[in-house]
């Protein structure tokens, strides 16, 4: 499902369209049940929900604005584009941005880990990060194109070989993935040992419900074909983010934005889960929340949408903060 394209001029804030969520996979064990009356009254709920005078662009993002004049306010939305160099541009600039964010939240570690977005205009092209820059560092200018052979199409610097064996892997085989984000992060590095999906636990954990795989395998660094088709299948075909046992965590998305939101959203609920693992006991059990819940609260939290809105509070941090240095 590609985000559409409209006219839209660079310098002013995004707006949004209602889009469909993605598809949810069904191989997550149910957790508890649901009684009778709390279904009742979640369905109620339901029916009055306070966003209710809202267009279907704001709600999908649970979105309220509308002021005593009765003007209704619209939240940022994906960008649109007059031609697709301007949307090249746009993402290359998001993928800089992610870069920096990644940096400033501690998920860089020598020369490990690495971000890519699909460019629009060579789609079985990508763009990736130079071997040897630190992601502190980033601009638009360093980043390398690099197409199905892995052959540098725009760029002087070599690229990761573990990036290409992945990333291009992810790419072929889910078109409606235009990024992928796998950085090794702390608490992503020590979920990951257990092999085993998040419990549904808390409120944010429900961005990945049922949304979540796991690559129950280490293989090494990855340098083989196979392995990154390997970890491109533990993905699947709807999934965002997948646990790669022993090594670290995954996600992907619509746009960089996405993913580089769900990856920072996947760390701190990998921490979550540690915490609230090492605090339970016989006197504390974890509580689940429940399937019905657990559904609704995804089409709020776990849409495409929401991630990308969700992001653009970072890029305007790492814009102010760095004077939009990464743009050059």
């Amino acid at each position: 499902m590609q985000i559409p394209r409209l006219i839209h001029k660079l310098d002013h804030a995004p707006s949004l369209r209602a889009r469909s969520i993605w598809s949810t996979r069904t191989n997550v064990r149910r957790i508890t049940t649901t009684s009778p009356t709390l279904q009742a009254s979640i369905a109620d709920a339901q029916s009055l929900r306070v966003d209710h005078a809202e267009e279907a662009s704001n709600q999908v993002v649970a979105a309220m604005g509308r002021t005593t004049s009765g003007k209704a306010l619209k939240v940022r939305r994906y960008p649109t584009f007059a031609t697709l160099e301007e949307e090249r541009l746009y993402r290359k600039q998001h993928l800089a941005a992610a870069y920096r964010v990644f940096a400033a939240r501690g998920f860089d570690e020598g020369v490990a880990g690495h971000i890519s977005v699909r460019d629009p205009i060579l789609t079985d092209h990508f763009w990736l990060n130079p071997l040897s820059t630190h992601f502190s560092l980033i601009r638009v200018s360093d980043l390398i194109l690099v197409n199905e052979a892995g052959e540098v199409v725009e760029g002087n610097e070599p690229i990761n070989a573990a990036a290409f064996a992945i990333h291009s892997a992810i790419h072929r085989a889910r078109p409606d993935v235009h990024a992928a984000c796998h950085a090794h992060s702390t608490y992503g590095k020590a979920w990951s040992v257990f092999g085993q999906e998040l419990d549904m636990i808390t409120q944010d954990s429900l961005r990945f419900y049922k949304s979540h795989g796991v690559y129950k395998q280490f293989g090494g660094v990855v340098l083989a074909e196979e392995e990154g088709k390997r970890i491109a299948e533990a993905l699947g075909p709807t999934s965002k983010a997948v646990i790669l046992q022993n090594h670290g965590i995954l996600t992907v998305g619509q746009s960089v934005d996405e993913a580089a939101f769900w990856f920072l959203s996947l760390d701190k609920t990998c921490q979550a889960q540690l915490l609230a693992d090492a605090a339970a006991n016989d006197s504390k059990p974890k509580k689940f929340i429940p399937d019905v819940e657990a559904e609704e609260s995804f089409k709020q939290v776990g849409t495409p949408e929401k991630g990308w809105l969700a992001f653009q509070g970072y890029y305007d941090e790492i814009l102010a903060k760095t004077g939009g240095d990464f743009l050059r």
